[in-house]
């Protein structure tokens, strides 16, 4: 669908008696960029992605970098997105961030045993008599709780700066936040972690009834929307009412209070269980059990009468309830329209078109829900062209700080998150940090306040100083390596400036050292969208 062209810009260095420092175009640039990297000028071409290719690039990832924009000239913008689209099954990460994640503990265990452990030792430290010791031991438990969700968020980040599969980045994001949890409810700092890579990942671009499926039984999800509390004769209806309003049907779509004490009725007995033991249940039961790691279904407290669901009769059998339900929901139009509405409004425009969303809605119909065939649809459709237009689109927090990070340093890979994490928090977007199972706001009316704008200046000075933390690692006695990002490179004088409009240029040219250049262009209004 989409080509790329190059436009050189052959034009000498420029020298700024106002600023002091010498501004180099494109050629020079490059070179000097090659020879510092111990490559030939002509071993990449990231300069030559024309705006609109760098648009495309932007908006489907955390944002353009030289060696996203090589990668994408290399394949041409089509091929690079079918590879976006169907992903490897296991991307490769740059050795660095490799080793940062392999020595995390919760990558190399399964999420029951984490959740064992920190059962026996919050029981421990709420055994201890002794005040200040039971004091003591307490706030070891919370720090080890810290620990875990602080790896949890470094993961993630590291996962969405260098994996070449960056859709698919950005859809792990999406999908968290449509089914978001929140770290601080119950302990579920331990839990968020394997929640993000073992439910969410794997089905981002996937089929929808596998991610909810697999959402469903996550004992993160569970114990957030207390379903773990839903038994039969005590229902909880909290977590079947999100199902139909959030993660499925959307608002006003048609289903009654009904239809969620039935399905509050259906998902009654699934639940949680760290013991090792089985419960002890009536002998004509035990066949029903259901135990996969944390996950449990306990058939002693299912509800097993037949139900009315959305005009469907379902009838008692157990757990085999549960999956009829969740394809009743994903097969309903609702679910199709709402799902579609809300990926456009993320990739396209506060307000998409009725008439995408229809489209979307109906290759989500037509492919039993296949989320990469739905972002296909979407991708190639004219006002999915029309909203990569400058300015159509609002970078929220997590977008914008990444994209910052990843542009200033493509380079080389940072070695502490720990900032990254605090810009975000500080933006109001941390993290696993929303505390209503909502989500995040997707508009950019959310995000593009007065204050929001002074914190990003801010977040832009400190990247862009090269004092920022990134390269200090964590641990005792840390030594910070220096670096400080060279964007002023082929990529900028030969694609990024074309972006630019009379005035961030203006100011671009009044900057007085490199630092003042580099936060000037962070906080433009064309990086912010």
């Amino acid at each position: 669908m989409w080509e790329s062209s190059c436009s050189p810009n052959p034009s000498g260095p420029i020298v700024d008696s106002r600023s002091g420092y010498r501004r180099l175009h494109w050629s020079s640039v490059a070179a000097f960029v090659a020879l510092a990297a111990g490559l030939h000028p002509n071993t990449t071409r990231a300069d030559n992605l024309n705006p609109h290719d760098l648009a495309l690039l932007d908006r489907l990832t955390f944002g353009v970098s030289t060696a996203s924009a090589a990668h994408m000239h290399g394949l041409g913008a089509e091929r690079w997105l079918q590879e976006q689209l169907h992903p490897a099954g296991n991307p490769v990460l740059p050795d660095a961030a490799k080793a940062q994640i392999d020595v995390m503990p919760d990558v190399h265990s399964f999420p029951f045993d984490i959740a064992v452990a920190f059962e026996q030792q919050s029981k421990s430290a709420n055994q201890v008599t002794d005040p200040e010791q039971k004091k003591a031991a307490q706030q070891v438990f919370q720090q080890a709780m810290n620990d875990r969700a602080k790896q949890a968020a470094a993961r993630t980040i590291l996962r969405a700066l260098y994996a070449p599969d960056q859709l698919r980045e950005r859809m792990v994001w999406f999908w968290f936040n449509h089914f978001n949890v929140h770290q601080y409810k119950s302990n579920l700092r331990v839990l968020v972690g394997d929640y993000v890579d073992h439910a969410i990942r794997p089905n981002s671009l996937g089929r929808f009834r596998d991610l909810l499926a697999a959402t469903v039984r996550h004992p993160a999800m569970l114990r957030y929307l207390d379903n773990a509390d839903n038994a039969a004769g005590h229902l909880n209806e909290n977590y079947a009412r999100e199902i139909m309003e959030l993660h499925t049907m959307g608002v006003g779509s048609g289903y009654t209070q009904a239809d969620v004490e039935s399905l509050a009725k259906i998902l009654t007995g699934v639940g949680i269980d760290t013991k090792p033991e089985d419960p002890k249940l009536k002998p004509e039961l035990q066949s029903q059990l259901v135990r996969e790691g944390a996950f449990e279904f306990n058939p002693s407290r299912h509800d097993y009468s037949d139900k009315t669901f959305l005009g469907h009769t379902i009838k008692g059998r157990g757990l085999a309830e549960v999956d009829e339900a969740i394809d009743i929901l994903v097969h309903h139009p609702a679910t199709a329209s709402h799902l579609s509405r809300k990926i456009a409004t993320y990739f396209v425009s506060d307000n998409p078109p009725d008439a995408l969303v229809a489209r979307m809605a109906q290759t989500f119909k037509s492919t039993d829900g296949d989320i990469a065939s739905v972002m296909a649809t979407m991708i190639h459709s004219p006002e999915f062209e029309a909203a990569l237009k400058p300015g159509t689109r609002f970078k929220d927090p997590v977008q914008y700080v990444l994209s910052a990070v990843r542009l200033a340093y493509d380079d080389r890979v940072i070695l502490n998150t720990a900032p990254i994490q605090g810009w975000i928090n500080r933006l109001g977007e941390g993290l696993f940090n929303h505390d209503t199972p909502d989500g995040y706001a997707l508009t950019s009316a959310s995000w593009n306040g007065p204050g929001q704008m002074m914190v990003r200046f801010e977040i832009a000075r400190q990247i862009g100083s090269g004092s920022s933390g990134l390269f200090k690692p964590d641990g005792p006695n840390p030594v910070e390596q220096p670096a400080f990002p060279l964007l002023q490179n082929a990529l900028y004088f030969n694609g990024l400036r074309k972006t630019l409009g009379p005035a961030t240029l203006a100011s671009l040219d009044r900057a007085i050292s490199p630092q003042d250049w580099n936060t000037l262009f962070l906080s433009s209004p064309e990086f912010m969208h």
